[in-house]
């Protein structure tokens, strides 16, 4: 089942017109397969071509969500937002990590549409809410291969135990691994770039075609 999604009247208030697409579905995670890599080596390729570096904090995704930090107080240029990290990753040459089918097919979606994108371990999650709060001083969480993040200032989604994901990183707690066998993603649009439709329609058809998905669910919320 869809979790319920609360958000935080500062971050409706900074992005009125902000829309969450919300997928979860059965799925069989695996290594990334060479049709899905292709895919992604194409989008990374269309990245290069399209933006220059410092072009990428112009798109209209990015944009949003690295605004949002600042009306929170956070510096978008120390805790870079995931997808702004990964086109600028790309766009560098530094080429792309090969992890698992789940997170390559997010990160795919994530780096075309420019939207941060919450991955999550749905069997891990504690209740049937995830609340869009601002990370506090001191809050404990951990970044998935970051150790402890400062999220005070951060948009972070938190279940009944705490914080599972920001824009920066998702929390070790609930991320994806090669057992995860129902995923909860979460596209965050705080500003408009692909329509999230398309972002979330995309997103099915790749858990169809690369992760076996099945009891699949899907949603867009807005007007919060």
């Amino acid at each position: 089942m869809l979790p319920k999604v609360e958000v935080d009247r500062r971050i409706v208030e900074t992005c009125p017109d902000m829309k969450i697409g919300l997928v979860r579905a059965k799925v069989v995670n695996t290594p990334t397969n060479d049709e899905l890599w292709a895919e992604l080596e194409h989008a990374a390729e269309g990245i290069k071509q399209q933006y220059e570096l410092l072009a990428i904090n112009s798109r209209p995704a990015v944009a949003a969500t690295r605004k949002l930090y600042r009306h929170l107080g956070k510096d978008p240029n120390r805790y870079r937002v995931a997808s702004e990290a990964l086109c600028r990753r790309v766009i560098r040459g530094l080429g792309l990590y090969r992890l698992t089918t789940l997170v390559d097919l997010i990160n795919l979606v994530s780096m075309v549409s420019g939207y941060a994108i919450s991955g999550l371990d749905a069997d891990r999650l504690v209740g049937d809410t995830l609340h869009l709060g601002v990370g506090a001083e001191g809050e404990p969480y951990e970044g998935i291969g970051r150790g402890q993040l400062n999220i005070q200032g951060m948009p972070v989604y938190r279940d009944a135990v705490g914080g599972v994901a920001t824009p920066t990183s998702d929390e070790e707690r609930t991320k994806i691994t090669e057992q995860t066998a129902t995923v909860q993603i979460n596209i965050n649009g705080y500003g408009a770039e692909m329509p999230m439709t398309q972002a979330v329609a995309w997103t099915v058809d790749l858990l169809k075609r690369y992760a076996s998905a099945t009891e699949i669910e899907s949603d867009i919320l807005e007007r919060f």
